[in-house]
C-alpha cells in the first residue's frame, strides 16, 4: 500500500510529461475542413491517432505511422507540429502518466479499408467545430477550433 502511494506521488511530482506524437488527419470537404477522429481502444471516446516516438524516426514520421496503424490514412505530413496538448494516460497499476502530445497535420490522400487496427477502432470524419466538441482534452479542442486548411 505504501509503495503504491509512493509510486503515485513520485509519478505526479517528479516525472516530467512523457512525449507522444499525434496526426491531425484532415481533408477539405464540401463544408470546409474536416478531420478524421478514431475511437480509443479502452473507453471508445473520440481521439486523434497518437502514440509514442519511435527509434530511428522523427516525431513527424512516428505520427504518420500512427495515422496509418490507427486510421488507415496515407498522405502528406507536416514536419513541424501545429501545437501540443496534454492528457493523462492510464497505465497499468492504476497510475496515470501525464503526456505532452505534439500534433502534426496530415493532409489525407488515401483512406484504406484494411489497416492494422481496422477491426479495433471506429473512424469518422467531422467538421472542425463538431470534432472539437467530440474530443475530451481542452487543449486539443482549441487546436481543432483554430484549425484551417
Amino acid at each position: 500500500m505504501i509503495r503504491k502511494i509512493y509510486t503515485m506521488l513520485r509519478s505526479l511530482l517528479w516525472n516530467p510529461p512523457a512525449v507522444q506524437v499525434a496526426a491531425l488527419c484532415h481533408r477539405l470537404g464540401d463544408a470546409g475542413p474536416e478531420v478524421l477522429l478514431v475511437s480509443s481502444l479502452d473507453t471508445r471516446r473520440w481521439i486523434i491517432p497518437k502514440g509514442w516516438p519511435m527509434d530511428g524516426k522523427s516525431l513527424a514520421q512516428a505520427a504518420e505511422i500512427e495515422a496509418w496503424e490507427e486510421a488507415g490514412v496515407k498522405g502528406q505530413i507536416s514536419l513541424k507540429p501545429m501545437g501540443h496538448f496534454h492528457y493523462d494516460k492510464r497505465q497499468k497499476g492504476g497510475v496515470n502518466r501525464r503526456c505532452r502530445v505534439a500534433v502534426f497535420p496530415l493532409l489525407v490522400e488515401t483512406l484504406a479499408d484494411e489497416f492494422p487496427e481496422a477491426n479495433r477502432r471506429d473512424r469518422k470524419w467531422f467538421t472542425t467545430d463538431i470534432a472539437s466538441q467530440k474530443v475530451a482534452e481542452p487543449e486539443l479542442q482549441a487546436i481543432l477550433q483554430r484549425f484551417s486548411v
